[in-house]
């Protein structure tokens, strides 16, 4: 086979690039933005001065950043670009549009999928890093026109949660993080009955997303499951064996 070199590619082999916020948090293992998440490479690329706290006030004039450093990965060969927080949702169109590669910036993506697979009466619970801030605005940016079926809840009231994520102190105390998240979804399962799958929001809530579902014993969907379905889309692996055939 002949394989022919890129010009300006650096590296080969990423089918995923991942947009990072421009922020001041440890990134731990499960964490979107920690490498040793992925079981296959993915291409990191901060987008430089675009905060958290503009993200999460949904600042649409961020976009022409967004757009440069998405174009900065699809230079370098990427075939799907992702983010590192839920609330790029309200990019997700305008980004899908001027790109040649597939989009998906927001695990609130997933929304729609898990509505289709329970029952018509049954609920979405999603854990978010503001719920103040996760509006109609963002879910109509992801296709869902009404949140009827949906309990949200923030965990912009938890200390330690807050501290690392939203405050930006630069430290993160994982298990005090973790037992958070669970008196979260704990809560959220108990007042509603009706809650079937979680959804967590933000990017770094999946390292906590295997005791969240022992906890409460329903689906859990995350950023990770989106990603991964979406590189197992982009990169189909083989098959071997063999089946007894008739004698």
């Amino acid at each position: 086979m002949i394989y022919k070199a890129r010009s300006g590619q650096a590296s080969y082999g990423e089918a995923i690039g991942i947009l990072l916020l421009d922020c001041f948090t440890p990134f731990i293992p499960g964490d979107v933005a920690n490498a040793t998440t992925y079981c296959f490479p993915v291409r990191f690329q901060k987008v430089e001065g675009l905060t958290t706290k503009r993200t999460l006030g949904k600042d649409r004039t961020a976009f022409e950043l967004l757009h440069t450093a998405a174009e900065e990965l699809v230079s370098q060969g990427v075939r799907a670009i992702t983010g590192d927080c839920g609330f790029l949702a309200i990019h997700q169109r305008s980004l899908a549009a001027v790109l040649d590669v597939p989009v998906f910036l927001s695990s609130l993506l997933q929304i729609p999928f898990i509505f289709s697979i329970l029952g018509r009466d049954q609920k979405v619970g999603i854990i978010t890093a503001d719920s103040k801030s996760l509006d109609e605005t963002l879910l109509e940016a992801v296709g869902i026109s009404s949140g009827e079926r949906l309990v949200i809840r923030g965990m912009e009231d938890r200390e330690n949660f807050s501290k690392a994520v939203i405050e930006e102190t630069g430290f993160l105390d994982s298990e005090k993080v973790k037992r958070e998240a669970l008196s979260v979804a704990s809560e959220m399962v108990e007042e509603e009955q009706n809650v079937r799958a979680i959804l967590l929001e933000c990017s770094c809530l999946p390292p906590y997303a295997r005791a969240i579902q022992k906890a409460i014993e329903l689906p859990v969907f995350d950023y990770i499951t989106m990603i991964n379905y979406v590189h197992s889309a982009l990169v189909k692996e083989s098959f071997e064996g063999k089946i007894r055939s008739e004698a």
